[in-house]
């Protein structure tokens, strides 16, 4: 303050400098909210990316002991598929254990995350969940439809563990097309314009899951 100011003066002086005062501690406001903003979206992606990565790890680490008891399951399901024939009471109770052995092991693979894919006739091929063994012409199921499961497939915790092996209805099969439950992928068996649209879409589909 000078001796030629006057107080109206000296008082617009201090307000000025208490409003550039108060501009500058609302930036620094809004800076450090930002900061705090910024860090808490971080702590929630990392805190996002390590249940993940616990998930995979968890997934993976299971992943081959689970091929493993699938081999079991295979085994138990074949020695159904014809099982012994007679009246022999011990024969009766081997059989029914068998069963009751493939009931319980189907279920520890259910509520530990592995699902069993086993699509019915006439269901659509889906190449990320279905492995196509052959092809054959069929007036019951339409092309791209799947006509037999061979051996059963299985995701654990939504990764494909094996694809489901099966046999598919050839192009220009005459059976009712399977419908369409969601957005697939373009089908390499089907004809006519739906072939050719999913070549110009983006060329053939690789069978293999």
């Amino acid at each position: 303050m000078t001796d030629d100011q006057t107080p109206a003066e000296d008082l617009n002086d201090v307000a000025d400098a208490a409003a550039d005062e108060l501009i500058a501690l609302r930036a620094e406001v809004a800076a450090l909210k930002d900061q705090v903003l910024r860090v808490a979206a971080e702590a929630e992606n990392t805190k996002r990316r390590a249940e993940r990565e616990a998930n995979d790890a968890r997934a993976y680490a299971i992943q081959k002991f689970a091929r493993d008891l699938l081999t079991v399951s295979d085994t138990l399901g074949r020695a159904l598929a014809a099982p012994p024939q007679g009246e022999d009471p011990a024969v009766k109770n081997f059989v029914l254990g068998v069963e009751m052995t493939e009931k319980s092991l189907l279920a520890a693979f259910e509520a530990n995350g592995l699902k069993r894919i086993e699509p019915p006739k006439g269901a659509k091929f889906d190449p990320h969940f279905h492995q196509a063994m052959m092809e054959q012409a069929s007036d019951e199921v339409g092309a791209g439809g799947v006509i037999q499961t061979l051996q059963p497939g299985y995701e654990l915790l939504g990764r494909l563990v094996r694809p489901a092996m099966v046999v598919v209805a050839a192009k220009g099969s005459t059976g009712e097309a399977a419908p369409a439950e969601h957005a697939a992928p373009a089908n390499p068996y089907a004809g006519g314009d739906a072939a050719a649209s999913g070549e110009e879409a983006g060329g053939s589909v690789d069978t293999k899951a």
